[in-house]
């Protein structure tokens, strides 16, 4: 592991706390893994994630609120794509430690 820069981690600290306190949430972390792969609007979440419409608007609300996610309309649709770099870094890291490894 790299020598972490305390005095840099200490000013950092507020907004990876806040990062990881979005993602502690299931339907979050779910929402961001799906999106991370490819644009989807709500009906297509809801579909492939078995979240309701009114759990799933809720949590994007909170992706927006903390600019986790950026949307793009399209006629009646609006469609949801990441919009952080380091939530997509963070999801990477999960899914490399917690999905891709095999089991012994």
């Amino acid at each position: 592991m790299p020598k972490i820069n305390l005095k840099k981690m200490i000013s950092s600290a507020d907004k990876a706390c806040s990062l990881m306190k979005v993602l502690s949430n299931r339907d979050r972390m779910m929402i961001l893994c799906e999106i991370s792969q490819s644009e989807y609007c709500v009906s297509e979440l809801e579909s492939k994630l078995e979240i309701l419409q009114p759990t799933l608007s809720q949590q994007l609300s909170v992706l927006r609120n903390e600019k986790l996610v950026k949307t793009r309309r399209q006629g009646k649709q609006i469609y949801y794509s990441v919009a952080s770099a380091e939530a997509l870094a963070v999801i990477e890291v999960l899914y490399e430690q917690f999905c891709k490894k095999s089991k012994k």
